[in-house]
């Protein structure tokens, strides 16, 4: 599915689970048609039971509900949970449920990590945040630093017509992810909403397999002034490195936002082992130590931005399902700006060189070994025998391929926007 860039949009950053659950339940407590969520992970705690709640009133008022999550990261919801959803006619879609071996989740490669939510074809939500009470403040020390985006105008086609095809029925012969377009025919384009020019970018294991990291790559070769990436697992290839190298040779002020109080301890050690190699040119290196840093946004100069589900590592550039929405706007880039430098003023360390340098003839060789371990990890799984994903559907049967076309609403309250 070829996607292109659509102007005339609007839209509004989230930050963290307080600003975006609030805006996906109105949302959604004011669909008319048809709702289509997916999510890596769905808990079942007050975060998943508030959704629990709107989606039940919204189907019960007769709305066409689809949810899909993925079969790791959501593995362990109730029959109970599952059962209340799917009584009132909501269809839960599980990508690739496998069986726990020795009571340990098996299917950890080739996620469906997206995090997408699109209401009446009209509004849309695309980041990093699940739908997990980690997500706000009130949990804890562990509570995660995220960013989402709300989107309104003719994008929101595209990520509708693509959230079609995860809940259409599966061609045979074809993989679910590159079956028709069930609106291949249809000409209808979203009324403008704002100023924004923006892309819908995925990655999956067929066809666009590098579409995302390629739109970092040209967003940084073409950077001029400022960089700013604000990453949770950064680990990314030799392109993608010699690209940010090279950005602060030429005078651009690079500054990257990792992983100081990290929820897995490995994101922090890989990203270390790079900081040598970016620092001695000039990047700057913040950590965050606020809480753990899960977000997965960037921008370059004075209009591009991205914020998505992808990360910078492994798992997202090489194995995994994104999205993310690629933005430019002078509005948006300001804003996301703003936010990063709160972070960077407030609640970062930056790393000094000499702390770097020191040591690092000793720990070279076993940087080296590392790094190249790492980054051939994704290879290295491909050459595990692959089964093809599938989806369990629970609920009935999904829509037929085409019937859910775009539907027109009234616009969200200004309010909500």
């Amino acid at each position: 599915m070829k996607f292109h860039w659509r102007d005339g949009n609007r839209l509004q950053l989230l930050e963290n689970g307080e600003e975006f659950f609030p805006a996906v339940f109105e949302a959604i407590g004011l669909a008319q048609k048809e709702v289509l969520l997916e999510t890596f992970i769905l808990f079942e705690d007050k975060i998943g039971t508030q959704l629990q709640h709107v989606l039940i009133a919204a189907a019960q008022r007769g709305v066409s509900i689809d949810i899909t999550v993925d079969g790791y990261g959501s593995a362990d919801l109730s029959e109970p949970f599952i059962k209340s959803l799917t009584d009132v006619g909501i269809r839960i879609h599980m990508f690739d449920p496998r069986k726990r071996l020795l009571g340990k989740r098996v299917n950890l490669f080739r996620r469906l990590h997206r995090k997408i939510v699109v209401v009446d074809a009209e509004v849309a939500f695309i980041g990093g945040i699940n739908f997990s009470a980690d997500h706000v403040g009130d949990f804890g020390p562990g509570a995660k630093q995220d960013y989402a985006v709300m989107v309104e105008g003719p994008v929101v086609n595209d990520i509708h017509r693509f959230a079609l095809t995860t809940v259409a029925p599966q061609e045979q012969g074809r993989h679910w992810w590159r079956r028709r377009d069930p609106q291949k025919h249809d000409t209808r384009v979203s009324p403008s909403r704002g100023e924004a020019r923006t892309l819908f970018v995925t990655r999956d294991n067929e066809e666009h397999r590098n579409d995302i990291e390629e739109h970092y790559l040209q967003a940084i070769r073409d950077a001029r002034s400022r960089l700013v990436i604000a990453n949770a697992y950064f680990f990314p290839g030799y392109r993608v490195l010699r690209e940010i190298r090279n950005a602060a040779r030429r005078g651009v002020r690079v500054r990257l936002i990792l992983q100081g109080e990290p929820d897995m301890p490995i994101a922090k050690f890989g990203a270390r082992m790079l900081y040598n190699y970016l620092m001695r040119d000039g990047v700057e290196i913040h950590e965050y130590c606020r809480r753990p840093l899960h977000g997965k946004v960037a921008l370059a100069d004075y209009e591009w931005s991205t914020v998505g589900s992808s990360n910078l590592d492994p798992l997202s550039l090489s194995l995994n399902l994104e999205a993310n929405l690629i933005i430019r706007d002078h509005t948006f880039n300001r804003q996301l700006h703003e936010k990063l430098d709160v972070l960077l003023q407030n609640d970062c360390r930056r790393i000094p060189l000499e702390r770097i340098v020191r040591g690092y003839f000793w720990r070279a060789p076993l940087v080296f070994i590392i790094f190249h371990f790492l980054r051939n990890f994704p290879a290295l799984v491909g050459l595990i025998p692959a089964h093809t994903p599938k989806v369990a559907v629970f609920g009935g049967s999904p829509p037929e391929e085409g019937a859910l076309q775009p539907t027109k609403t009234s616009p969200l309250p200004r309010d909500s926007q």
